[in-house]
């Protein structure tokens, strides 16, 4: 059942990370992008494209690079930190890959496939409210009206949507940096690097560049459906396990479940955002199934049983200091 070798785009990621020919070869095309890129920044600075300033500061947390670099894991962690210093925030998405192209408020029981899966996520974990809409700034605008008390707002992904006026820039990089430092689709980036950033985190272990960093870990239990935990450790003696990610990084997961001790009977490595509506891979019930939380939201309604193994996310002391003093200066605390 191991698939992470037919995933679709996986050539080209891979031809990211180096300057090889087919790096080359797209480099035309990525010179054009750069050049559409500049243009619409332009128009925005000029006041030919219109942008819009909310009424209350916007902190946006995204990626210069194509390609999943572990950025809502940092918005809820950023989310339960402001919510612990008693900041009332709200968070606002696209919902990337979701069917619906409405503006909707993420409710517990939201389809997955109207909200999306990153916002549902969001959701569970933090209870803030949470807003999608095609345009960002319609999520902020419905958010706040129904809200009205939220002082803060934090939006996923978002460092291009430049509709969106911000306060405060996060980007955040996996090992991988700017990869092969080409623009789309030469290379990752989404835009000209290096660009001004407030803040920067990494969340791989080998960072590229300076920045602030974060540990990641799997915690030692697992989430069922319901909520209820089950440790890791009971799982040994169990079913043979399968463990899935529809995640950019999948591989990552895996070796993060080996490396907690669960002899891995076979993975299964599926497209970022996959939905889940072909999934038969367990139909016998032969094995227990492992996977992302962000999975999770989708799959449970397929597979009842599988469980869900939280990621526990924490960035060092040094940038939550740097992010408050931001944050307290914007808010005027």
């Amino acid at each position: 059942m191991t698939q992470a070798a037919r995933l679709p785009g996986r050539g080209l990621t891979s031809a990211w990370l180096q300057r090889g020919w087919l790096a080359r070869l797209l480099w035309p095309l990525s010179v054009l992008y750069g050049l559409l890129v500049r243009l619409r920044k332009i128009l925005y600075r000029l006041g030919w494209l219109a942008s819009e300033r909310l009424p209350v500061p916007v902190l946006v947390v995204g990626n210069v690079v194509a390609g999943g670099a572990g950025k809502t894991p940092v918005v809820m962690a950023i989310v339960r930190h402001l919510q612990a210093s008693g900041i009332q925030v709200g968070v606002i998405s696209r919902g990337y890959g979701r069917r619906s192209q409405e503006c909707l408020e993420v409710v517990p029981d939201s389809a997955v496939e109207d909200v999306g899966d990153e916002p549902a996520l969001i959701k569970r974990r933090t209870s803030a409210p949470v807003f999608v809409a095609a345009r960002r700034v319609d999520a902020a605008r419905a958010l706040l009206d129904s809200y009205p008390h939220i002082h803060v707002l934090v939006c996923d992904d978002g460092l291009q949507h430049l509709r969106l006026q911000r306060d405060l820039e996060i980007g955040v990089f996996d090992d991988r940096g700017v990869g092969n430092g080409f623009l789309l689709p030469a290379g990752p980036l989404r835009e000209p690097w290096p660009r001004a950033l407030d803040l920067l985190l990494h969340t791989g272990r080998q960072p590229a560049f300076a920045g602030f960093r974060a540990s990641r870990s799997l915690a030692s239990h697992a989430l069922r459906a319901d909520g209820s935990q089950v440790a890791l450790a009971d799982l040994v003696p169990g079913k043979p396990l399968l463990a899935l990610a529809a995640i950019a990084q999948p591989e990552a997961f895996f070796s993060m479940l080996r490396a907690q001790g669960l002899p891995l009977a076979d993975t299964a490595a599926l497209p970022d955002h996959h939905d889940f509506s072909q999934w038969a891979g367990n139909a016998d019930g032969a094995y227990t199934v492992l996977c992302t939380e962000k999975d999770a939201v989708k799959l449970w309604t397929k597979e009842p049983h599988a469980l869900a193994v939280p990621l526990n996310f924490e960035p060092e002391p040094a940038f939550w200091v740097a992010f408050d003093q931001r944050v307290k200066n914007l808010l005027d605390l």
